[in-house]
């Protein structure tokens, strides 16, 4: 199978890799679709990197597939089915998954020297979607309607995230929504807090492709951060109020979520990593009342995910820009470092 193998910081390769076989009882054999490249893939093959990943893996962790074999205890899959897949799937049994915290969960994260803390997900630290075949657990496969095209698929890990998250908001109809930043999870927030009934969405992004992308999906007002200050905009949009909700799409940008929203306003961050350093105003968290929600991964929302992708509800298609054959994964990664797209699907060959 011709794969797509991380060989270190700013390297890979496209090499042939076997045919796995089925092992466990619970594994289910999948002949990927479709898989999207992600900030945290641009990330690692950065230089210098800025997330680690596991050299000698097949890369891609945003993938998605079509069952072909099952392991002999697998009931809820057969062979044709279509599935999603959770690619950092927690074990369900320690206490954090029984407190309902999946995403805290104890056996999820690595302990090895170097990459403490850092979830162990397939793609990043083990096998992953960039080849033609692979294994998942049954539990971490999740059954799409067989019509799903699977660029769509493919946004499920993301689009699990950013649904998550976005219901620590509880955006009511009517509300006012700050989004900064115009990459993928931005605009994944702002379909879904249009499809949740928000009258106003100011989307701040420096990458004209991607403000013009904005207005396509929804975006009332969209703010070149190099030319307009972003608090002043979303005063101006709410009679000198401050938004409802402002969501950090991208690192860093704390402060300028909390100056945007309203007294008791609140905003979410999505856009930072353990090593990133905002600093804020405490004084005006406290004068405001300002609620401020941190969000990792998308906790038990990949079956929820595939509920919102068969219907349609969201105009995923208008998110997925391109698509490239494995063949041209260089192609498709410098794409996606270029920012004049939105979302990159790579399509795997026999």
């Amino acid at each position: 199978m011709q794969s797509i193998i991380y060989k270190g910081p700013g390297k890979f390769a496209i090499e042939d890799r076997p045919k796995p076989i089925i092992k466990k009882a619970d594994d289910v054999m999948i002949k990927v679709l479709g898989v999207c490249i992600c900030g945290t893939d641009i990330n690692i093959f950065a230089t210098p990197q800025k997330h680690p990943s596991r050299p000698g893996i097949i890369f891609g962790h945003e993938f998605c597939g079509q069952v072909v074999e099952v392991g002999e205890a697998v009931t809820s899959l057969k062979p044709g089915d279509k599935v999603i897949v959770d690619p950092h799937g927690p074990c369900g049994y320690c206490d954090a998954c029984r407190a309902g915290l999946p995403e805290m969960c104890k056996n999820l994260y690595l302990d090895e020297p170097g990459l403490e803390g850092q979830a162990n997900a397939m793609g990043v630290f083990k096998d992953g979607g960039l080849t033609s075949y692979t294994l998942v657990p049954e539990k971490f496969a999740y059954k799409i309607a067989a019509d799903t095209p699977a660029e769509l698929m493919a946004l499920a890990e993301p689009l699990a995230c950013c649904g998550y998250s976005l219901e620590k908001l509880n955006i009511h109809v009517g509300d006012t929504v700050c989004i900064l930043g115009g990459g993928p999870i931005g605009q994944l927030y702002l379909a879904l807090a249009k499809a949740s009934g928000a009258r106003k969405i100011i989307l701040s992004e420096p990458i004209e492709y991607r403000r013009n992308k904005a207005l396509e999906l929804g975006a009332t007002r969209v703010v070149d951060p190099n030319v307009e200050d972003i608090k002043q905009v979303c005063m101006e949009e709410t009679n000198g109020e401050g938004v409802d909700h402002c969501i950090e799409a991208v690192a860093a940008m704390l402060m300028d979520c909390i100056d945007c929203v309203r007294p008791r306003g609140k905003v979410l961050q999505c856009g930072h990593d353990e090593t990133a350093l905002a600093p804020i105003k405490v004084g005006e968290v406290l004068k405001k009342e300002v609620e401020i929600h941190g969000v990792f991964l998308g906790k038990y929302y990949m079956e929820k995910t595939a509920r919102i992708i068969e219907s349609g509800v969201l105009p995923l298609e208008k998110i997925v820009t391109h698509t490239f054959p494995l063949s041209r994964y260089g192609e498709a990664l410098d794409l996606a470092r270029s920012g004049q797209c939105i979302k990159v699907c790579v399509i795997p060959e026999e």
